[in-house]
């Protein structure tokens, strides 16, 4: 039996709005009209939030905040000088590639701080995922540019959105090593890096960095309480037997000096799933001992510690 009571169709006009097919007023004039239906104006809340947090979690406010602050003990504290500065690209993917010191690294940030503020370009840092997941920390040094070390990461920053990244081959070997052994690198591990610039396309920027070393050197290291604590390595430094505990966050004020060798290419296609291990291990080895050439030749010239 048909229902007395007709259900309204939707319809569609050309232009994609919806109209409703029903009946007329009159329930004794036969036939129906078409009732435009405006869609809801948005509400405030349906706006995109404003934001300059990119895809990696970097914020250009929180860098210039960062720079702001930092650039005091860039400029005054630490003196930084820089040689070679030039063989750093101003447009285009590159990996920067450098040595790895102090037992809380100082190198990270003056490396980016000053190609930020000399060259006008962002870095960003490449590291292990512990530090992403470090609370409040972790937030904060996203913010600042850094971004978990995974191949893809590294593909698309290089390869796909032409950024600078910065990566310390050594990994926690580097600023873990206790001072006598200042300036000794440590092996590169099995020059990932290497195959990460292939397969992106783009040079290898090579740079030596005297002076965090001294900033926060380690005197010994206790590794049993660090794994129970789940740290990559728990040290003891010269920084807190001078301040105690502020030791931690304490700086030494060594003279840095950095020294930008000439970028690396390499003549493979980018793009591959796989390349040469033992090309990739001879590469590596290769970046590894002009990086320590170049540490041996800036300390021979370096009269101070404090002074350079």
């Amino acid at each position: 039996m048909p229902d007395d009571d007709p259900q309204p169709i939707i319809d569609l006009t050309e232009d994609g709005r919806p109209l409703i097919l029903g009946d007329e007023p009159d329930a004794g004039t036969a036939g129906t009209e078409l009732v435009l239906v405006e869609p809801e104006a948005p509400g405030p809340l349906d706006a995109p939030p404003v934001s300059d947090v990119d895809e990696w979690g970097r914020s250009e406010r929180m860098r210039r905040l960062a720079r702001a602050a930092f650039d005091p003990i860039y400029r005054r504290y630490f003196r930084v000088e820089w040689e070679g500065l030039h063989h750093i690209p101003t447009t285009g993917g590159a990996l920067l590639v450098s040595n790895h010191a102090g037992a809380i690294p100082s190198d990270a940030p003056v490396i980016m701080h000053g190609i930020e503020s000399e060259l006008g370009r962002p870095v960003y840092g490449l590291a292990d995922y512990w530090f992403r997941a470090l609370p409040v920390a972790g937030t904060l040094w996203s913010r600042a540019g850094g971004v978990p070390a995974h191949p893809d990461n590294a593909q698309r920053l290089l390869a796909e959105q032409g950024q600078l990244a910065l990566v310390f081959p050594e990994g926690v070997k580097g600023p873990s090593k206790p001072y006598k052994d200042r300036y000794q690198l440590r092996r590169f591990g099995r020059g990932g890096f290497v195959a990460t610039a292939m397969r992106a396309g783009v040079p290898v920027v090579p740079i030596a960095v005297v002076g965090a070393e001294e900033s926060m050197p380690v005197l010994a290291r206790n590794d049993r309480l660090a794994r129970l604590l789940r740290l990559p390595y728990l040290p003891l430094t010269a920084n807190m037997l001078a301040f105690g505990p502020a030791g931690l966050l304490l700086y030494f004020p060594a003279k840095f000096r950095l020294r930008v060798l000439e970028p690396v290419t390499f003549d493979v296609p980018p793009g591959q799933e796989r390349y040469s291990r033992s090309r990739v291990m001879e590469e590596s080895e290769r970046i590894r001992a002009r990086i320590q050439e170049a540490l041996y030749d800036m300390l021979a010239q370096r009269r101070s510690v404090w002074f350079g």
